[in-house]
């Protein structure tokens, strides 16, 4: 059954329009150049931005993981041999809309103002796109924006974003002219309209800068026809603390993202009503499943059927459930991921076939890590390092070696200036980040950062996740929670890799939190931030009752999407 409405353009009739705003956009383009001559453009590299949703640094088999060793992403891969891959990339605030507004901009979320989901980015805000367009670069982008409704007046010169958070099947694209349904995959959906882009305006004469930004893996994990079956039967080790009872962790005890206790049932793990019915148990948000063709619908639900119908038929303890709907998770999950790597394969088959490889920076990153069941947890949000890390490659041949590894740490407060140094751009006074070039040159600035700062702020919300600021210092890392839930927490990484043992109070551990402690008020000041208490204000009584899923889901409003 197909939703009220539907119709299915093709691609190429999105470019129709979006032609009429490119021809327009260039025209002005070419007002703002810097006057360089044709020479000098050939020389200025193209920029290829990918960046997917929600995808775990232990997801990308070049990171040498267990996980990625199962499920490989050979293309995601291919980026790093041909260059360089960061081992220690982190962001500023673990949620997608904060997350792009500070690759956009280089400022953290205070500075920028997108601080929590569901507010509205003003586009009229410098971003580096506009920068590199008004600078002569042809510009575009195509996949998730997730800042506010369309990327109108941002300074990107085409542009085809899916609505809202985007879904996975026949999903509503918003162009220049208005807002269609296209039949098909997001990420395949994604991929054709960035590469038709790039077949009509990748040429010799002018640098272009890309960014390709896809919705997956985000919640609910669907799987592309063609993967739902990719790794079912795979048994994917489970993590030794998917059991976490969170002692001395108020906070992380008080979360409402956990699979086996807060993931729909129907919604997000596909699971039915009982043994030979295609009934789906708990699934408040309905349109992701009713948009889809009866086609398509049949394929999906029909693969999943057999391994309903066993869990449905077995009589399982609640740990074994628990443990089943890990791995239906990680068949959703991973499967998901499959059809982006089949996107970065497409576009670098592109780069090579036209000759521009040479000359092309490519990038793949995520606008943030995520967990894949450590800690019991699925989503983000938390300073702890499955959140806290993304994923981060990058080539650039004649420039960066093949097989680079970075060890220095990296944010994506980064990636603005890194663009502009790259495209012969001066940095602005505004970036907090700094360009990454002399980092993957191998000749890292010697004042290059040691601490890594976070600050977390959406609560109430969605997963129940309290604000938080915090630094990671090495081997070390001091967070502050506050609100309803007013504590500090203290972790020794080298001995405690999986942060499970709050050592706050460890006398042992006095020095070098206080030491912490003043590099955290150190970092609040050099980036200004004056959000949430002082590091020196002691720790209030709790003035509020915790709120839970009800309150979560009131704030954020009605029709607002989990886990963005």
């Amino acid at each position: 059954m197909n939703f009220p409405g539907f119709r299915t353009p093709p691609v190429f009739a999105l470019f129709a329009a979006l032609a009429v705003a490119g021809c327009a956009t260039m025209e002005a383009g070419e007002v703002h150049q810097t006057g360089s001559d044709v020479s000098e453009k050939k020389t200025r590299p193209n920029i290829i931005f990918i960046m997917s949703d929600d995808h775990a640094q232990t997801a990308i088999s070049a990171y040498g993981t267990e996980i990625g060793r199962l499920a490989p992403t050979p293309n995601i891969d291919r980026i790093a041999a041909n260059g360089a891959l960061f081992e220690n990339s982190y962001v500023t605030n673990s949620l997608c809309g904060p997350s792009r507004a500070t690759m956009l901009t280089g400022q953290f979320s205070h500075m920028h103002g997108f601080t929590k989901n569901g507010q509205k980015f003003d586009n009229s805000s410098w971003n580096w796109v506009r920068e590199l367009g008004e600078a002569g670069y042809r510009t575009a982008l195509f996949g998730k924006w997730h800042l506010n409704y369309s990327p109108e007046g941002a300074g990107i010169g085409d542009w085809a974003v899916l609505d809202d958070q985007g879904k996975y099947y026949n999903p509503d694209v918003i162009t220049p002219t208005g807002r269609s349904a296209v039949e098909g995959y997001a990420s395949d959906i994604v991929t054709d309209l960035s590469i038709e882009w790039l077949d009509e305006n990748a040429t010799a004469d002018q640098p272009f800068a890309i960014l390709i930004h896809h919705k997956a893996p985000h919640r609910n994990f669907m799987p592309a026809i063609r993967h739902v079956q990719k790794y079912i039967g795979t048994d994917f080790p489970v993590p030794t603390n998917y059991f976490d009872h969170y002692d001395g962790r108020p906070a992380a005890a008080a979360q409402e993202m956990n699979i086996y206790r807060d993931m729909y049932e129907g919604h997000d793990l596909k699971m039915t009503t009982e043994e030979g019915s295609g009934e789906l148990r708990f699934n408040p948000w309905t349109d992701d499943f009713d948009r889809m063709t009866d086609e398509q619908r049949d394929a999906y639900f029909g693969a999943l059927q057999p391994g309903n119908d066993a869990m449905n038929a077995a009589d399982m303890s609640e740990r074994e459930m628990a443990i089943w709907k890990y791995q239906r998770y990680m068949d959703e999950y991973l499967g998901t991921v499959a059809a982006v790597d089949e996107s970065v394969g497409r576009v670098l088959d592109w780069l090579e076939a036209s000759g521009q490889a040479d000359n092309t920076i490519v990038v793949y990153t995520s606008d943030q890590g995520f967990y894949l069941g450590e800690h019991g947890w699925f989503d983000k949000r938390f300073i702890y390092e499955e959140s806290l890390r993304t994923p981060l490659v990058m080539q650039f041949p004649g420039h960066i070696a093949p097989g680079t590894r970075v060890s220095v740490p990296v944010q994506n407060v980064d990636y603005a200036p890194t663009f502009l140094d790259y495209a012969g751009l001066t940095s602005r006074d505004t970036i907090q980040g700094h360009s990454l070039r002399g980092v993957v040159d191998g000749t890292p600035p010697a004042d290059w950062r040691e601490d890594i700062y976070y600050h977390y702020y959406e609560y109430p919300g969605f997963h129940s996740v309290r604000a938080h600021y915090g630094v990671k210092s090495g081997r070390y890392k001091l967070m502050r929670y506050y609100g309803d839930i007013n504590v500090w927490e203290f972790y020794d990484l080298e001995s405690d890799p999986s942060e499970m043992h709050n050592r706050i109070d460890d006398p042992a551990a006095l020095g070098i939190v206080a030491e912490l402690k003043d590099r955290l008020e150190a970092l609040r000041r050099e980036y200004g931030d004056s959000d949430g208490p002082p590091v020196d204000a002691p720790l209030a009584l709790a003035s509020a009752v915790a709120k839970g899923k009800r309150d979560a889901e009131a704030a954020a409003g009605a029709g607002h999407h989990a886990g963005h």
